[in-house]
């Protein structure tokens, strides 16, 4: 099959080299791709947010599928314009992907179907936000309406800070039209984790589990980012608290898509905080996580391109993942400057030397200028490493991490720190 992958980060330099492995796969394209995708696909100068483009291109190359990486392409329904012409696709539609591009159907379909969440409420007033903020304790959570790239949600210390947070969005139009509307949330203490599933709209297929490293520094502080490191699997998530989430969680979204007359295909990812109470959802995101894609990704044995398609074709009742059983961890390179501003063009090496530690690097924010790699973004490259157990794994990447330098490098050096206290519960 010939297969176009819509994206440039690390989590598509991770589809496509899963995807190089299968035997079904001939010619895949990545559009607009990196310095990485290079290596497994071609990369294609397509104007994605033209969809006739898209088409067009399809249709020349004889594409049989077409997986979606981004958010933003899926927002504005990609998905349908593509199985109008008869492509498949893997990645749900533009109704059901209002799931991740606004927060406030998101938090309206949780309340109408009883999965557990924070409590909230939706301004588009920044003066009643403000009163709103001042009569509610501490700590609080700020959430722009649609996307922003990882970084509209402030998680407020103070009512200053969650003020602050409402009028840069709602006042000084900070995230443009996605922060048009804001919601103000119950903040949930506890510990996060990852969920994602596989779905034809029916049958599920869940995924390993995994955990993410949102802030930009070591014992989760500063502000949040599209996400520093991830490791797989979770050990917090063990069977008792996998099968809580599937059926307080999982399973009743499924049938208020179901209910809501919402057709899925695709992979449904669920941002869960463990507490106290129980398991409660954070956010939905209608797509692959990136990082959690580069730990999850590399432990499949299965033919991904076989599962992705059954998916898009809407029947994946056959269809089975088998693991890897070692553990992996993902550490992020960053720019300095991220999640802030940031500059680019930073000549990279050694990524050669951190492949010989048997790490996977997995391309984001990254360019060619003449024959040198460059960085081109806030998160530049993904270094992933297997182990044994989790300390295994930890070693191991940060052995590859200390391989790679360019100007300005930022990293978190403690992911994984999570898993280390805990003992794997199979």
């Amino acid at each position: 099959m010939n297969i176009l992958v819509i994206g440039s980060g690390g989590r598509e330099h991770a589809i496509c080299w899963k995807l190089r492995q299968s035997s079904k796969v001939k010619d895949l394209y990545c559009s607009p791709g990196n310095g990485g995708t290079l290596k497994e696909a071609v990369n294609v100068e397509i104007n994605v947010k033209n969809h006739s483009e898209v088409i067009k291109f399809c249709h020349e190359k004889k594409i049989d599928l077409v997986v979606v990486g981004p958010e933003a392409s899926l927002a504005v329904g990609i998905t349908d314009d593509l199985e109008k012409e008869n492509i498949k696709v893997f990645g749900p539609s533009y109704s059901a992907s209002r799931l991740e591009s606004s927060k406030v159907f998101a938090k309206e379909f949780m309340g109408r179907y009883n999965i557990p969440t924070a409590g909230f409420r939706i301004f588009d007033d920044f003066q009643k936000a403000e009163e709103y903020i001042k009569s509610v304790s501490m700590p609080i959570v700020v959430k722009a309406y649609g996307l922003a790239a990882g970084k509209g949600v402030i998680i407020a210390e103070t009512a200053e800070e969650a003020i602050s947070a409402a009028e840069d969005m709602l006042v000084k139009k900070m995230f443009g039209a996605q922060g048009q509307r804001i919601i103000v949330e119950e903040y949930l203490s506890g510990e996060e984790a990852s969920i994602l599933i596989l779905t034809d709209g029916t049958n599920i297929i869940p995924l390993a589990s995994s955990q993410d490293h949102k802030r930009i520094n070591e014992g989760d502080k500063g502000p949040n980012t599209g996400g520093m490191g991830a490791y797989s699997p979770a050990p917090i998530v063990n069977k008792e608290l996998f099968d809580e989430i599937m059926d307080t969680i999982v399973r009743p979204t499924m049938e208020g898509l179901k209910n809501s007359k919402i057709e899925y295909k695709g992979v449904l990812y669920f941002g869960i905080m463990v507490t106290s109470k129980g398991p409660k959802v954070l956010e939905y995101n209608v797509r692959f996580g990136d990082p959690e894609t580069q730990v999850i990704v590399p432990r499949i044995r299965s033919d991904f391109a076989e599962v992705l398609m059954a998916a898009a074709e809407g029947d994946i009742s056959a269809k089975k993942i088998t693991w890897d059983d070692s553990e992996y961890v993902c550490v992020v390179l960053a720019s300095e400057g991220y999640p802030g501003k940031y500059e680019t063009g930073k000549v990279i090496s050694g990524i050669k030397d951190a492949e010989k530690q048997k790490a996977l690097i997995f391309h984001a924010g990254t360019s060619f200028s003449g024959t040198e790699i460059i960085s081109f973004g806030g998160r530049v490259l993904n270094v992933v490493g297997k182990g044994r157990n989790i300390k295994d794994a930890i070693e191991h990447t940060y052995k590859a991490v200390k391989k790679i330098y360019f100007d300005g490098m930022q990293y978190r050096k403690d992911i994984g720190f999570r898993a280390l206290p805990k003992k794997r519960i199979k």
